[in-house]
């Protein structure tokens, strides 16, 4: 009997410590980043910002490329830092007017202090010389706080939003 009741103790304790552990874990995917949220939506805004003013190296600086940099982008296979550098700087580099730009339905989740996730659908019309572009796609941005405090971004994935 007392083996039994020790045995017991001990399993129970050892459940105490599996389910803590898990809490813990948990509780980083969960918790609230009220402030850390802030500076994700404020990189966003300056993010926009760069491209209405036309500053394409300040775009780029808002990318940590390396290696573990990708992207998705309509339907394409994914692709990496080089691709992604080479097209932003192609694309906005040549708009001569923003038109709109928003991000609708902005939704930016937090986990851990350091990596955030923001979904979007762009409400984009950008000109190119006489010729308007209007882009209305799901747009994704993960982005990864480095060690001075930046929000960058690592992995873009953009599709088309389907017409209601």
């Amino acid at each position: 009997m007392k083996n039994l009741i020790n045995v017991s103790c001990l399993s129970l304790v050892f459940l105490i410590g599996i389910t803590t552990a898990n809490g813990q874990e948990y509780e980083g995917i969960v918790t609230d980043y009220p402030k850390e949220q802030q500076e994700v939506i404020q990189t966003i805004d300056d993010i926009m910002l760069s491209v209405k003013k036309g500053d394409v190296d300040k775009l780029i600086g808002f990318h940590f490329y390396s290696p573990k940099f990708t992207e998705f982008k309509q339907g394409a296979a994914r692709n990496g830092a080089e691709a992604n550098e080479a097209f932003e700087r192609e694309v906005f580099g040549n708009v001569t007017e923003v038109v709109k730009m928003d991000a609708r339905d902005l939704k930016v989740a937090v986990y851990h202090g350091k990596v955030a996730n923001a979904t979007f659908h762009s409400d984009f019309h950008l000109k190119f010389g006489d010729d308007l572009a209007v882009i209305n796609d799901q747009i994704t941005l993960l982005f990864v706080k480095n060690g001075q405090g930046e929000w960058k971004i690592v992995h873009e994935h953009h599709s088309p939003l389907a017409e209601k």
